[in-house]
């Protein structure tokens, strides 16, 4: 039996969740399982062990991918905390309109909306990028293509992001965003299918349900998955591609040279930050990882950012270049639960980078204002006080 290194690291401390890399670059230096006595999980910190664990859902399961039990209970029997069999019949329901095939009729569609919010944005010459485009684009987006209307479109933004801050451990955070996430929970457990949209995809769940593809009562649980986890880290990711562009103006330059790149450059702003914190796993029995054993039981916390900065499989990792095209990145997670809006997160990210650098010569920032998360690592403000155009 190996024990594992221990580190007195608090991994959802404020300056941890703020800027955790420094953290990350000292766990993945101790060892490729790292216990955190102060979280009580088991970190696993390189880009193998993370990659290994999420493809093996048998001994690493997704009933604990919360940090606290009230929220892994909650949370049971959505596709998102279950496991096969039960995972793969949800999730076939929830993946039917997010293929490539049914998303190819909208990418016209969100290409044009992202154009043109970008070029009144860069007509402006001075916008708040997170409100104005990170937050606007996919929340009109997903609100569309799910057929939300009324009471919850409104509230689309507060209860996405409290469906990512009460994944956490049991601290002031999780304990100040459970009553808001208990209003998603109330919600979803009561929507039919007449409070969608006619023709969305909100109503094509309820139709599968009807015909008996999933079991009665699980589209609320499906609907919940949208809103719960694909909205707060696309606003993320979209608001990190506008500061690593304006931080970065030379790799903006390839891109708007080289617009094959709007993919490559997408894959490599999920790798190099992360919209994704850290995001649990139940052992099952006891494994042996790397040579370290993890009891059965224990709780795992699966660094996606510590992975995707892993210099024993990226080359230069904490370089920002858009040409690397990391395609084998973490941030979409890996396995059976690899996210499952990622199709549809990749044609908002693809039709913003193309608008930007089509339309915007160089972006001049003032400082990004960030607030500690627990799940999703994200810009909470940050101003473009100059837009040169292209």
């Amino acid at each position: 039996m190996s024990t594992p290194p221990t580190s007195d690291v608090d991994l959802f401390a404020d300056d941890v969740v703020l800027d955790p890399y420094p953290v990350f670059t000292g766990l993945r230096d101790l060892g490729p399982v790292v216990h955190l006595p102060r979280n009580d999980v088991y970190a696993l910190t390189r880009y193998d062990v993370v990659r290994d664990a999420l493809a093996d859902w048998e001994s690493f399961s997704s009933t604990s991918i919360a940090f606290n039990p009230a929220a892994n209970e909650a949370l049971t029997g959505t596709s998102l905390a279950s496991d096969p069999p039960v995972h793969t019949q949800l999730r076939a329901t929830l993946t039917e309109n997010l293929s490539p095939r049914a998303l190819r009729g909208l990418k016209g569609q969100i290409a044009e909306k992202a154009d043109a919010l970008v070029a009144g944005l860069v007509e402006k010459g001075s916008f708040e990028a997170i409100d104005a485009l990170a937050r606007a684009f996919p929340l009109e987006v997903v609100a569309d293509l799910i057929g939300f209307t009324g009471e919850v479109r409104a509230n689309m933004l507060r209860w996405g992001q409290a469906a990512m801050e009460v994944l956490g451990p049991l601290n002031q955070r999780t304990a100040e965003n459970f009553p808001v996430a208990g209003e998603l929970y109330a919600w979803c457990s009561r929507v039919a299918a007449e409070d969608l949209a006619e023709g969305s995809v909100g109503r094509g769940i309820f139709d599968a349900e009807a015909r008996g593809a999933i079991p009665p009562g699980t589209a609320g649980h499906i609907i919940h998955q949208y809103l719960g986890a694909g909205v707060d880290t696309t606003i993320a990711a979209i608001g990190n591609i506008v500061a690593l562009f304006a931080r970065h103006p030379d790799q903006l330059a390839l891109v708007r040279e080289d617009p094959s790149l709007v993919p490559a450059a997408f894959n490599e702003v999920l790798r190099y930050w992360a919209p994704v914190h850290a995001w649990g796993r139940r052992v099952t029995r006891d494994v042996t990882v790397a040579g370290t054993d993890i009891p059965a039981g224990a709780q795992v916390a699966v660094l996606f950012g510590a992975g995707n900065r892993d210099p024993r499989h990226y080359e230069n990792p904490d370089a920002f270049l858009v040409e690397r095209n990391p395609v084998d990145h973490l941030s979409f997670g890996y396995g059976p639960h690899g996210c499952a809006g990622q199709g549809l997160a990749r044609l908002e990210a693809h039709a913003v980078i193309d608008a930007l650098a089509r339309r915007v010569g160089r972006l001049v920032t003032g400082p990004e204002v960030r607030l500690p998360g627990n799940t999703t690592r994200s810009i909470e403000e940050l101003p473009v006080l100059e837009v040169i155009p292209a």
